[in-house]
């Protein structure tokens, strides 16, 4: 219950105070390539419920329509100049304030996942991730826009490792653990160097 408090006030307050830079990045994305400003994707939430993640659009318009839902890479030449900036600094995902909200999501949690996600191995085959340990525990609280993984894992190491620090989350997670992560997302975010870390899962 306090953690849910804490999530409703932080991101009513993050909404009301974020609503100027809104209308900023808004006619940004706009005179850019007018095309939409969000970009809706479905994620699987507490539960297993689906529920559908706000961004502000960092990609071209149909970035996904040839090669569909593909991790952005350094240098990818579907993120518009727009969402370079916005990558950087994580402003893209300013709009899952109101996922926080809402309900959907929690400040700090697991990363949320696509339904159907799959892994691919060292071996290249592809794995499902409902079939890594750990995938379920993951889904007995509502996924969070910033977290452990999110912090400190690797982009690249597999997801099998990612849900161990999920799970750890999990096991050890509490208030103060919190506003560690938020505080250290908040330096990471002022820096801008969630891009030039390329960390993020």
């Amino acid at each position: 219950m306090i953690k849910r408090a804490f999530d409703c006030a932080l991101a009513g307050a993050g909404l009301v105070l974020s609503a100027p830079l809104w209308a900023v990045i808004a006619l940004a994305i706009t005179l850019e390539d007018r095309g939409p400003v969000f970009y809706r994707h479905a994620r699987v939430g507490r539960g297993g419920r689906l529920f559908d993640a706000l961004k502000f659009r960092s990609m071209v318009p149909d970035a996904e329509a040839r090669r569909g839902p593909v991790q952005a890479t350094e240098g990818d030449p579907r993120v518009t100049r727009v969402g370079h900036l916005l990558r950087g600094t994580a402003m893209d995902e300013l709009p899952q304030l109101w996922n926080i909200f809402a309900g959907d999501m929690s400040f700090v949690g697991p990363r949320p996942l696509r339904p159907g996600e799959v892994d691919a191995r060292g071996d290249g085959q592809l794995l499902r991730l409902d079939e890594i340990p750990g995938y379920q525990e993951r889904h007995r609280v509502r996924p969070g826009l910033t977290g452990l993984t999110q912090v400190y894992a690797p982009r690249d190491i597999s997801r099998t490792s990612k849900f161990r620090l999920d799970r750890l989350y999990l096991k050890r997670g509490s208030f103060c653990l919190d506003l560690k992560l938020i505080l250290i997302s908040f330096w990471i975010t002022g820096r801008g160097e969630w891009e030039k870390r390329n960390r993020r899962v």
